[in-house]
């Protein structure tokens, strides 16, 4: 018997099995060389994760709610400039006024219907706005002009040109917009350069102008450069949380990349899978749910694990000083399904991109599986010896 009963347990040691048990787990956080921590799920540790929020890109809008000027020259613009005198001017002269037709066919000045001394419009040549934002208009000199509205320049050129010709009109206009653009690139139907107007475009609307987005909207990360910052999170979330989409500036740079959020499930569940989010947001109970959750014949309900790579913020709200590793922490969470509170805690905890989850394996596993292993070889001699009877 004791010779039996030793085969028996070396037996069931050498089985195979799918990973380690509860007990295994545990005694992993005492020598680990990543120095993770195993923290128990509770409502401590839910309201910490249940505060935390995708990316926000937000964070890289430091205007706050002041409108962006969309309206304003820009180096490298092309502008528009039209000169009104009135009767003999240092652009055109009275003369000139009279014969308007000829004149505006070639591109000068031009006249209106008005009183015999004639009102002449000049349009000056296209003038582009040079590196350092000035420009430079005749017998007016060097003017800056990035960073002002075509009316306020042209107040400036009027002011310039006073006392040099009777009675001047200024009128400017942005013929080329470079300054006022963003370049939306990526996965994108139509990606390129696009002209922001003073509807105050978001960073949705862009990508709308732009054909829309490629691929679903939680497999869509946006990301945004702007100056020397950066930022992004999923189009889903610009959708569904109006103030993570914020309004686009020109040199805006959005780069839309597909991106999809996965987790996997290792262990004794129903299937050894990585499955897709398919939603803006997933909590723990529904992702223990889309992979079927705990298999009844061979796990432990109560060591559910969730490995994470938990956002530094987090980690030290809740007291863990392991050291970073990449971007995160690495800390493990233990949800015990066997208790009834566990299952409204599992509701507020979201997953994030990444996270590995792991059902261990009930300590009766081995010997399940070697009394399935003895029974298969015994049962064809019983039944040989049924029949030989």
């Amino acid at each position: 018997m004791a010779l039996a009963g030793a085969t028996f347990l070396s037996g069931c040691s050498a089985m195979p099995d799918s990973g380690p048990t509860e007990s295994n787990v545990l005694h992993s956080e005492k020598h680990n060389q990543f120095n993770y921590r195993i923290l128990p799920i509770d409502t401590k540790i839910v309201s910490i994760l249940s505060q935390e929020h995708p990316p926000l890109i937000s964070d890289i809008d430091t205007s706050g709610n002041i409108p962006a000027t969309n309206d304003r020259i820009g180096a490298g613009d092309t502008l528009a400039i039209t000169i009104f005198e009135l009767g003999s001017g240092l652009f055109s002269s009275a003369s000139g006024a009279l014969s308007g037709g000829a004149a505006g066919a070639s591109g000068g000045a031009t006249s209106a219907p008005g009183p015999s001394t004639g009102v002449t419009n000049v349009n000056l040549p296209n003038t582009q706005v040079e590196e350092d934002g000035t420009i430079l208009v005749p017998y007016v000199g060097r003017l800056r002009a990035a960073g002002l509205t075509p009316q306020i320049l042209a107040n400036a050129i009027q002011e310039h040109l006073r006392g040099k010709s009777q009675n001047p009109q200024v009128m400017v206009r942005i013929a080329t917009d470079i300054g006022n653009t963003v370049i939306v690139s990526g996965e994108v139907k139509r990606p390129g350069r696009e002209l922001l107007t003073t509807a105050q475009e978001r960073l949705s609307d862009l990508i709308a102008i732009g054909g829309g987005a490629t691929y679903p909207p939680e497999d869509t990360h946006v990301e945004l450069l702007r100056a020397n910052r950066s930022g992004g999170t999923d189009l889903a979330t610009l959708q569904s949380h109006p103030e993570q989409d914020i309004r686009a500036k020109p040199g805006d740079r959005i780069h839309v990349i597909y991106q999809p959020r996965t987790y996997t499930l290792f262990g004794a569940g129903q299937h050894v899978t990585e499955t897709p989010f398919k939603s803006p947001d997933l909590t723990l109970a529904e992702a223990l749910a889309r992979a079927g959750g705990p298999a009844d014949q061979r796990a432990d309900p109560n060591a559910v694990f969730l490995f994470r790579f938990e956002d530094v913020p987090a980690a030290r709200t809740m007291g863990l000083t392991t050291p970073q590793l990449g971007t995160g922490v690495p800390v493990v969470y233990k949800l015990d399904m066997m208790d009834p509170n566990s299952y409204f805690l599992a509701q507020r905890i979201p997953m994030k991109n990444k996270d590995v989850l792991f059902i261990a394996n009930a300590k009766v596993n081995r010997f399940y599986k070697f009394n399935q292993l003895v029974s298969t070889i015994i049962q064809p001699f019983m039944t040989a010896a049924w029949f030989a009877k």
